[in-house]
Order: structure tokens, then C-alpha cells, then sequence
């Protein structure tokens, strides 16, 4: 019987070790996690019976360096749904490696979650948006030049070649779109385009990714569910447009743009994410064990 590589075997232990950790500090046990993107980040501050623990505390968690970034994990409920939310995330152009930015969402499937909403803040490039706008997202194009499941594969994870068909849960989807309706809060469904960043993209980059298929880019999100997918989670994804991309209106584009819009809409952004939980929650409880 062959043994894994130590590498393997190390990042299970280590996302094990980190989950434990956290079980220890509060009594919750969730199914649902949320993670919260640029400017995103004030619904963590309403969970109740909150317990808040910040990244540099947990063993092995990569900690953001980024503006309206938090940097916590915070453990409560909202409708009385227990969840675990991420105020903010870590990105490659922060210096961390694929692995690295994954390692959270590797500590939430050891704590057993079983579905995600995940949350950008999203360049518009579909010229239907606005800024400001909620958009579903659909599918997503991969385009950060690597893979976080790229090495040897453990199976306690998941399967080596994980399917990608339905990255993101149709089901998932149309309670957003359904409560959306019933809010009156305008969405929208669209594909999300991840590049590496720091810097904005071109104008040039933004026709290709037009071209091919893009109607949102952002900095993130992708490795989260390529990774989440790996684990069996179910995802739910939503984007904020907090700018019109590179070439869609004659200006500049600046992090504070992204911050004031997310600033914004958050209190349509939080009343939408209030009702999708407990349906959401409602799914994972009637999935097999």
C-alpha cells in the first residue's frame, strides 16, 4: 500500500487542524458558509450569537491584506440559520500561491459545510448592467494561468478530475433570482471572468474577454469553487458591479470606486442574502448524508 505524498497528507492535517480549532470556540456547527468580497463584508457584522475570530489566529490561515478586506471568520446565525461567513479573502496578486488562496475553503469543507455563497466585487463588461447591479453568476472562465487542484490529489478531498459542468448550482440560482423578484431588487445572470490582477484590465483585454464569452471580471472566486466543487459543495455565486470595466466609459478605475459602490448596494446586497440562506439551508438538510 502506497502512502500519499507528504505534501497531501500535510495540507489535510492542516485544514483538519484549523477546522478543529475553530470548533472549539463556539458550539455552531454550520452547513452554509458565506464569503464576502470587497466592500461586502458589513453582513458579518449582523450574524447573532456571533463568535469572531480573526484569520492570523487560526492555524495556518492566509491573512488579507487588502482594503475592505476584515480579515475574520465569523461564526452565527441569520433567520436562524447557523452560518460561518469570511469578511474578506486572499487573492494571488497578494503574493499567496493557488494552494494558499484555497485553504480556507479546504478549512470550511472540514467543518462540514455543504453549500457556499461566495461574493466579488465584479467589473461589468455586459454594457445591460449598471453600476451597482446584483448579477447570479452562471459559469465562470478560469483565466489566472493555473489551477489550485494542479499536484497530487487526495481523495479524502475529492476525486482526481472533478466535474465543472455546474460549477455553480442551478437550484441555487433561481432561489436568488426568485427572491430577487419577490424583493424587487433587479439581478441579473452572467459569466464571470477571474484574472490575476493587481491591475486593472486594458481595454484591449476587455473586447477578448467580451469575445469570448465574459459578462463580468473580478480578481477572485474562481479557485474558491473549482476547489468548493472538488469537495462536494454546492455554490452560489454573486457579484457586485462596482465599476464599468476598462473601456466602457472614458475613466479611470480605483479600488475607492469599488469600496463607495459596495457601500452602496449594501443594503439591498444584504436583504437579498438574508432571504436565499434559509431556502439554501433548507437544500442542505435534504441532501443525503
Amino acid at each position: 500500500m502506497t502512502s500519499r505524498p507528504p505534501s497531501v497528507a500535510s495540507e489535510f492535517f492542516r485544514a483538519t487542524r484549523a477546522a478543529k480549532f475553530i470548533q472549539s470556540k463556539t458550539k455552531l456547527r454550520p452547513s452554509v458558509a458565506l464569503v464576502l468580497g470587497s466592500g461586502l463584508g458589513a453582513f458579518a457584522d449582523e450574524l447573532s450569537s456571533a463568535t469572531r475570530i480573526p484569520y492570523h489566529k487560526i492555524p495556518g490561515f492566509p491573512r488579507s491584506t487588502v482594503a475592505g478586506h476584515s480579515g475574520q471568520l465569523v461564526i452565527g446565525k441569520a433567520a436562524g440559520v447557523p452560518l460561518v461567513a469570511m469578511q474578506g479573502r486572499v487573492h494571488l496578486y497578494e503574493g499567496y500561491s493557488a494552494k494558499e488562496v484555497v485553504f480556507p475553503m479546504r478549512v470550511l469543507g472540514r467543518l462540514g459545510i455543504r453549500a457556499a455563497i461566495l461574493t466579488n466585487a465584479a467589473g461589468a463588461i455586459n454594457l445591460d448592467y449598471s453600476q451597482g447591479a446584483l448579477v447570479a453568476i452562471r459559469d465562470h472562465i478560469n483565466l489566472q494561468g493555473t489551477n489550485p487542484l494542479i499536484g497530487p490529489n487526495d481523495e479524502r478531498f475529492g476525486v482526481r478530475f472533478p466535474d465543472m459542468s455546474h460549477a455553480y448550482a442551478k437550484a441555487y440560482r433561481e432561489i436568488a433570482l426568485r427572491e430577487a423578484k419577490r424583493l424587487g431588487i433587479q439581478i441579473h445572470e452572467g459569466v464571470y471572468a477571474a484574472l490575476c490582477g493587481p491591475s486593472f484590465e486594458t481595454p484591449a483585454e476587455i473586447r477578448y474577454l467580451k469575445t469570448i464569452g465574459a459578462d463580468l471580471v473580478g480578481m477572485s472566486t474562481a479557485f474558491e469553487v473549482i476547489v468548493a466543487r472538488h469537495m462536494g459543495i454546492r455554490v452560489l455565486g454573486i457579484s457586485c458591479v462596482t465599476n464599468m470595466a476598462a473601456g466602457i466609459l472614458d475613466q479611470p478605475l480605483t479600488h475607492a470606486e469599488v469600496m463607495e459602490t459596495g457601500d452602496r448596494v449594501k443594503g439591498q446586497f444584504m436583504a437579498l442574502l438574508r432571504a436565499v440562506i434559509p431556502p439554501i439551508a433548507a437544500d442542505v438538510q435534504a441532501l443525503p448524508s
